[in-house]
């Protein structure tokens, strides 16, 4: 699409936003509000953080009532929209981006919860209500893991109506999404095993190390198809569009790998 005459680039670029509230589906406006609750629950709890005080790092700071708050949402709104761009049915739709949405929230609010408590969230099983929290906490990353795997398969369906820009920004987006469930299980299952030797302050540790992979891979999802959205804007041709993306996945392609190496080394040594 070309920028209209007399208007602005960032009020046509707002409108396109809009749309995708004004023509979403039910599921995905619920997907959406539950998102922003999340992020502005993450904005709160760094201001907690900042009258309250404590340690950011560590498995008893605030640091992850913020960061899952920010993160959650942000990957919520970013999936739902990503969606709209994969071949799904109604009802398969609803189901995962409704599974998905539960899941985020549960997350959030049970690792909110600790951060308030004031004890580690995972790999915490000190007491009946600590072990059922880290139960349910691994309950929701497995829902997760079925509905992002879900997702992705869906996204290398034939979808004409899709710009080939945007399919390729959205398929490598979900393959390096499937990276950070990875190195995310890689996390929980080592700590799950050093916290079931006895050797709880480990966990931390050792899971701590991936989380640079966790985060480059993890977000991958919307840098991509946010760049072939806003190339859309610019008036260039499809073609063009194309092989900006696929110069901005090859750039990622290099990037990660490298964060990935670094991360699994010190992962390894820990």
């Amino acid at each position: 699409m070309r920028v209209a005459a007399g208007l602005g680039l960032g009020a046509v670029v707002l409108g396109g936003l809009r749309a995708f509230w004004t023509d979403g589906r039910p599921v995905e406006r619920v997907c959406y509000v539950i998102g922003v609750v999340l992020m502005v629950s993450g904005v709160f709890h760094l201001g907690v953080f900042a009258v309250d005080g404590g340690p950011w790092e560590g498995p008893v700071s605030w640091r992850k009532a913020v960061t899952f708050g920010l993160s959650f949402g942000l990957t919520l709104v970013t999936i739902a929209w990503v969606a709209t761009f994969v071949r799904l049915g109604d009802r398969a739709r609803n189901v995962i981006l409704g599974v998905l949405a539960a899941a985020c929230a549960e997350e959030t609010a049970l690792a909110t919860l600790q951060s308030w408590r004031h004890v580690p969230s995972h790999f915490n099983m000190e007491t009946s209500v600590d072990t059922a929290i880290a139960r349910m906490l691994a309950v929701g990353g497995g829902l997760l893991i079925v509905t992002l795997v879900a997702l992705t398969v869906a996204a290398f369906r034939d979808t004409p109506e899709t710009e080939p820009s945007m399919r390729l920004a959205v398929r490598v987006g979900f393959v390096a999404l499937m990276g950070a469930l990875l190195s995310g299980a890689a996390m929980i299952a080592r700590g799950v095993v050093e916290e079931a030797t006895g050797h709880q302050e480990a966990a931390y540790h050792v899971a701590g190390a991936l989380k640079p992979a966790h985060a480059v891979t993890m977000h991958a999802i919307l840098v991509l198809p946010a760049l072939a959205w806003l190339l859309t804007f610019t008036g260039l041709p499809e073609a063009r569009r194309t092989r900006v993306v696929a110069l901005a996945c090859w750039a990622y392609a290099a990037a990660a790998p490298a964060v990935i190496a670094v991360s699994a080394a010190r992962f390894a040594a820990a």
